[in-house]
């Protein structure tokens, strides 16, 4: 297996450590996957037993200038490491204003993750920070269990950009909604119970095919979620998507699919029990 990667934009480079700041919050360790065309970071805790799960993707041409990479066979053009996601947040830090960045796997008396800042300098020379980030490198036989999460025919679709910034000021318990781009917070306690009310939030096109024509469009599909979970969810932000999708299935899970133009996060929560 062969990885070398380098990022010499600016603008790139920012919002690359953006993205590996996002992933620091939302999960400890995760999965990174490395294709000839993308990057992926996966975590894939069990919705079954009340865990998040969360596809992150990136075009790879859209952040390197330089990318070349061999995976485990040339029938399987793919690497997979785990590591914890701080560890690669803390060293991309040190890549502000840097003149270059560079990602690559080695094998440093057990296998790492380098990457190498190029930093300037006053003089002509310039300086180099490397950080070796440790990985574990995930076998064949257990990439079955790292693949892109299946939604569930959901109960309702949305558009939820106006519904995410307003979450971060609320201590949501109950999200309802329905196919007539309504949708509800609710906080509910022995003592009192607070609604807020979207309406007009619009429904993507595969809301309005066919499957969905013999559904009652005000009817109200709900998921009772943990706040905490979705509260990580938000305040690990720093993407700005261009377009945010809410899909729930009915007392199963909320997915969240937030849209920029080069990459990608869908974020899974279970319902509470």
């Amino acid at each position: 297996m062969k990885f070398r990667a380098k990022i010499v934009d600016g603008a790139c480079l920012n919002h690359f450590t953006r993205i590996s700041n996002m992933i620091a919050k939302l999960a400890k360790t995760c999965t990174l996957r490395i294709s000839p065309d993308k990057l992926n970071f996966i975590l894939c805790d069990k919705l079954a037993n009340g865990g998040v799960s969360m596809w992150c993707e990136l075009e790879q041409e859209n952040f390197f200038n330089e990318f070349q990479m061999e995976g485990v066979s040339a029938e399987n053009n793919e690497i997979y490491l785990e590591l914890t996601s701080e560890n690669l947040s803390r060293a991309l830090k040190t890549a502000q204003n840097a003149r270059a960045l560079k990602i690559k796997l080695t094998n440093k008396h057990f296998p790492c993750l380098t990457v190498s800042v190029e930093l300037l300098s006053m003089s002509s020379s310039s300086r180099i920070v490397t950080h070796d980030i440790p990985i574990k490198v995930i076998p064949r036989k257990l990439w079955k269990d790292l693949q892109e999460p299946v939604v569930p025919d959901p109960d309702f679709f949305s558009f939820c950009l106006p519904f995410l910034r307003l979450c971060k000021i609320l201590n949501l318990q109950v999200i309802e909604a329905n196919l007539d781009g309504e949708l509800n917070l609710k906080i509910e306690t022995e003592l009192v119970c607070v609604t807020t009310h979207f309406k007009d939030l619009g429904n993507p096109p595969l809301a309005s095919e066919s499957t969905h024509q013999d559904r009652n469009v005000e009817h109200m599909a709900e998921v009772n979620i943990d706040i905490r979970k979705l509260l990580q969810f938000l305040a690990g932000q720093q993407v700005n998507p261009t377009k945010a999708l809410c899909n729930i299935v009915n007392n199963k899970m909320v997915h969240f699919d937030l849209l920029h133009e080069d990459v990608s996060l869908q974020y899974f929560i279970p319902a509470l029990s």
